[in-house]
């Protein structure tokens, strides 16, 4: 397993090809593919009673924390990270120089690194990497811990018919608690085709095995397919699932499935909280 400061260059090497900036998942797909990292490997999770968050994601998270600290790169709020000037003229950096300065920073800065905390970047304190957000974790383990599998099935054909699924019918169960169903997905109230699903309850990462039998319990069935689980999937899974000349798979993980969920409000709400500043310059000119 490859430690966070090890990971540095190759995340660099990886928004390099990726033409400079990339997703949080372009990244990580990249690292992947460029740094040969096998399944057995990034299929380990970092903590499965709280996230589906992989362990390598995890430490790929406290190299861009680093890097962007010493400069190397630079985030916007809809989650694009992307090399600065320097390192775009400089490519690589010492891993080593990298983690020295950033703590002899943080500790010369106390202030500084409490009041960043406030922001919507992920900040480095103590430990070995960011943590996920607390709903994220608190909703993981409900949907993995709590909930039943009857519950499960219903929050399911909700999400479905929330995102627009008509006609949505479980037609069985997996072992593993998960649902096999079927349903008809419209575009624009025009457009329609038929979907076979498999939403899969599961802590672990979901195999490419995994998604050739689902593809094969599509044939003759459906026009698409839709695997949603609340882990996630192994690199090769992802490959298999957009393999030239076979019916496509759309895939969405537990974090996806966390987003979409807080996006449709079913269970997870936004509460927007109010600030109220006095502007004195205003006052100082009227």
């Amino acid at each position: 397993m490859p430690t966070f400061d090890s990971l540095m260059n190759p995340l660099l090497r990886a928004l390099i090809t990726l033409g400079g900036s990339g997703s949080i998942d372009e990244i990580y797909e990249k690292v992947l593919e460029q740094e040969n990292i096998d399944d057995e490997i990034s299929s380990i999770l970092h903590n499965p009673e709280k996230s589906n968050q992989t362990e390598v994601g995890y430490r790929l998270a406290w190299a861009r924390t680093f890097l962007k600290k010493y400069g190397f790169l630079e985030n916007s709020s809809r989650g694009i990270w992307a090399l600065t000037k320097i390192a775009k003229e400089q490519e690589q950096v010492d891993p080593q120089a990298v983690v020295k300065d950033v703590r002899e920073a943080d500790k010369a800065a106390p202030r500084q690194r409490i009041k960043n905390r406030k922001t919507h970047q992920i900040e480095l304190i103590d430990g070995e990497t960011p943590e996920l957000q607390s709903w994220q974790e608190q909703l993981h383990h409900l949907l993995t811990r709590e909930i039943s599998a009857d519950a499960f099935e219903r929050l399911a054909q909700r999400l479905l018919r929330e995102s627009g699924f008509v006609q949505v019918e479980v037609t069985g169960r997996t072992g593993d608690g998960g649902i096999d169903g079927k349903g008809i997905a419209k575009i624009h109230g025009f457009m329609s085709f038929h979907v076979i699903f498999q939403c899969k309850k599961y802590q672990g990462a979901v195999s490419a095995k995994d998604i050739r039998d689902f593809r094969g319990a599509m044939v003759g069935r459906a026009d698409k397919g839709l695997f949603i689980t609340t882990g996630t999937f192994t690199s090769s899974a992802v490959k298999e699932a957009t393999r030239d000349g076979a019916p496509p798979i759309d895939l969405v993980d537990g974090e996806q499935l966390a987003e979409k969920l807080k996006e449709l409000q079913l269970g997870v709400k936004t509460e927007m909280i109010e600030k109220v500043s006095i502007d004195k310059e205003w006052f100082a000119n009227i």
